[in-house]
């Protein structure tokens, strides 16, 4: 079955969006080269935005920027809707 790829892939996927999420509130704090919101939006879009919304919570970090947060709600909706879609056919 492909849920034996898709879940350690989810897994992993959410590991690195949590893992990025620290490295760049690290840099934030730091003062050094930050990582592009691009780049963490796609990682939320390749799957990771459960780990986005866990790091935003774990590390306070890009809790109230715009649109960046909007940004991540939409693709989390989109996401959902795409496992409800998928499951209803």
């Amino acid at each position: 079955m492909m849920l034996q790829f898709v879940l350690p892939a989810l897994v992993l996927i959410n590991l690195w969006t949590v893992f990025r999420f620290w490295q760049d509130k690290a840099h934030a704090i730091n003062g050094s080269r930050r990582i592009p919101e691009a780049d963490l939006l796609a990682l939320a879009l390749a799957g990771g935005s459960p780990g986005a919304f866990l790091a935003r919570h774990l590390f306070r970090h890009k809790t109230r920027k715009e649109p960046f947060t909007t940004h991540l709600q939409i693709i989390l909706v989109v996401q959902i809707g795409a496992v409800i879609g998928y499951f209803m056919l």
